[in-house]
This record gives C-alpha cells, sequence and structure tokens, in this order.
C-alpha cells in the first residue's frame, strides 16, 4: 500500500530561498515529500505567501518556516 509522504514543502517558482530550503532537506536525508507551489493557488498563496518555503509534517500540522536548518528537519521527521 502506497503512503503519502509525511512532508510537504510549500514554496514558489524562482525562489532562491526555497532552493537552499531542498539543500537543507538534503542534508539531513529527509524523507520523500512533496512539493506544493504556491504561486497559483489562492488558498496557499493567502497561508504561505509571505512565508515561503514553509515545511510542513502532514500528520502532525507541526510547521517549519525559514530559516531551518537540517537538524530542525531531523527534529520535525523523527515527531520531537
Amino acid at each position: 500500500m502506497n503512503r503519502s509522504p509525511e512532508l510537504i514543502l510549500y514554496q514558489r517558482d524562482d525562489c532562491h530561498l526555497c532552493d537552499q530550503a531542498l539543500e537543507v532537506m538534503a542534508a539531513a536525508r529527509a524523507p520523500d515529500f512533496v512539493s506544493l507551489w504556491v504561486d497559483d493557488d489562492a488558498a496557499l498563496e493567502a497561508r504561505y505567501g509571505t512565508r515561503v518555503p514553509v515545511l510542513r509534517h502532514a500528520s502532525s500540522g507541526r510547521e517549519l518556516d525559514w530559516p531551518f536548518d537540517a537538524a530542525a528537519v531531523e527534529k520535525l521527521v523523527a515527531g520531537a
């Protein structure tokens, strides 16, 4: 049975901070995640527009606003 990834990265097109967030997530060896772009979604734009990149743990609802580091990603993944 396929499970949806637990992590969601909210980002924008052509966002250098989003690129940095992806590098941090790679350094943290974050598990599979879904990228959602806020640019073309009014509800996501309203919620995350000024905050991107934002990393969200789907089941807990916890979020990390940028800037975050590998240790913070690891902690979010571990559920701590």
